[in-house]
């Protein structure tokens, strides 16, 4: 009886759930100071293991299995398994749809209708249509996205506005668009009815949307870059590597449609990959050859070329060194590094989850939630907690969305004020992360590094704190008595 006390396991104090957080956060911030934009090259993966066995060792002392914890480590990253497949894709995507000229025509045509004076409000706007459509920010990104920013990038815009102004419109887009995983996700959790989140999320999300809007709007009128730039040797230089024409439109128009048929994303991108590499093929036979290391284009320098570009870097040189940047791909091997951040950042979200850290962290947030701005305060700080610890996006909606519903019931408030708290601070809060799965994919898949794009994405800065301002004026906090009237 005596040994059966001594083993029970004892429960974690909120001091013990802070450490490893803690500790992250500053090593993590020594590594932006020493290393820059390469921290992701290594360093902070290091440092995410070093916080998981930190949440390891607290967990052990307070008496909780090993093998506990270390199976939750795995599910944590088993679960990531189809969000990696996907970024392996896109990498393959990326550099199928280089070899084909489909990314160089749409900068091509883009440098011809884009001025810099509305290439940022114009970049938000297109890119809150894909992901309205597609209901996906991870897809826009990979497609519209790489083309946007390279087309800002020809123009001298900077990569962190450029980025900033791509994750806006993204995650408006993705927000609002019933196709979205996570607005079903936050609906589910919730009990609340799809269409009704979505109707109940307007009233935050577009004056978010439009204060994005208008701040984009003006710094665009005081961009540093001439009024009239002249891009006819840019586009002559386009049109001399690559064979530019409208019918390499077909691809990125088919796979939008094959995810608005709901066709699964891993599907849909393999589908765009395979496509991107005959059209690559046919419109593209010299490039194909060249980078097949062949002199002409046979079956052997084909194959080799196509499969260069979906699993290795490939560089097309154009006789124009300025565009030589934007005619680069890694493929496969260049989502490694993202790949490699994710499965660290589970393993410090599997060991945090399983010592009993992150509940503990919103139990104590959620015993501090007296009044009804204190509720949706402490939501808000739990979803961010979650996203900053657990990395990973679902799990700041899935945990916070537990936690809370019957606080939120008790004090008479309507399933949709959580719902819309959830995606106001979850959702859009995970991609301002590095180390967050959101936060590692577009700074993948864009190129730019995340602590560069997070000071220009307005949009997912603004919300929260546009939701928050609802609750102190009391606008639209719909109460259960309510919640029928739509």
């Amino acid at each position: 009886m005596k040994e059966q006390i001594k083993l029970k396991k004892k429960q974690i104090t909120l001091f013990q759930s802070l450490i490893p957080m803690i500790v992250l956060i500053a090593l993590l911030g020594t590594n932006v100071f020493v290393y820059g934009s390469s921290a992701l090259d290594g360093s902070n993966q290091f440092v995410l293991l070093i916080g998981g066995l930190i949440a390891i060792g607290i967990g052990l002392y307070n008496r909780v299995k090993y093998e506990q914890i270390i199976k939750k480590i795995t599910k944590n990253v088993r679960e990531t398994t189809r969000a990696i497949y996907i970024l392996l894709l896109v990498g393959a995507l990326s550099g199928t749809w280089l070899l084909s000229g489909i990314i160089p025509t749409m900068i091509y045509y883009g440098l011809q209708i884009l001025e810099p004076q509305i290439f940022l409000p114009a970049t938000i706007i297109i890119c809150s249509i894909i992901a309205l459509a597609t209901g996906s920010s991870w897809t826009t990104s990979a497609t519209v996205g790489i083309a946007l920013v390279g087309i800002g990038n020809a123009m001298g815009i900077s990569m962190g506005l450029i980025g900033g102004a791509v994750i806006s419109g993204a995650y408006f887009g993705d927000k609002l668009s019933p196709l979205s995983d996570t607005t079903n996700l936050a609906s589910a959790m919730t009990n609340t009815d799809l269409f009704t989140h979505i109707r109940y999320m307007l009233f935050t999300t577009v004056p978010s949307y439009i204060i994005t809007l208008i701040i984009f709007i003006i710094i665009s009128f005081n961009l540093d870059v001439p009024d009239n730039i002249d891009m006819t040797d840019s586009l002559i230089a386009i049109e001399n590597t690559f064979n530019i024409t409208p019918w390499l439109f077909l691809v990125p128009v088919i796979v939008i449609v094959a995810i608005l048929k709901k066709v699964k994303p891993i599907l849909a991108l393999l589908l765009g990959t395979l496509l991107g590499a005959i059209f690559a093929l046919f419109f593209q036979p010299d490039i194909v050859t060249l980078v097949g290391e062949g002199t002409t284009l046979n079956a052997k320098t084909a194959y080799k070329g196509i499969m260069n570009a979906i699993t290795t870097d490939i560089a097309i040189l154009s006789p124009m060194d300025s565009l030589n940047s934007l005619f680069e791909a890694g493929g496969m091997a260049s989502m490694l590094n993202t790949v490699w951040l994710i499965i660290c950042a589970m393993f410090f979200g599997g060991a945090m989850e399983a010592i009993g850290a992150l509940k503990k962290i919103t139990e104590s947030l959620l015993s501090i939630a007296n009044s009804v701005f204190g509720l949706f305060a402490s939501t808000m700080t739990s979803c961010v907690v979650v996203n900053l610890t657990a990395s990973e996006q679902y799990l700041s909606i899935v945990i916070p969305g537990k936690m809370f519903a019957n606080a939120y019931k008790e004090k008479g408030l309507a399933s949709e004020n959580l719902s819309r708290t959830l995606e106001d601070s979850g959702t859009v809060t995970s991609v301002l992360i590095p180390w967050n799965t959101c936060g590692a994919y577009h700074a993948g898949v864009l190129g730019i590094d995340t602590f560069t794009y997070a000071p220009y994405a307005f949009f997912n800065i603004i919300s929260p704190f546009v939701s928050l301002t609802y609750v102190i004026l009391d606008i639209k906090i719909r109460k259960i008595a309510n919640a029928i009237k739509a």
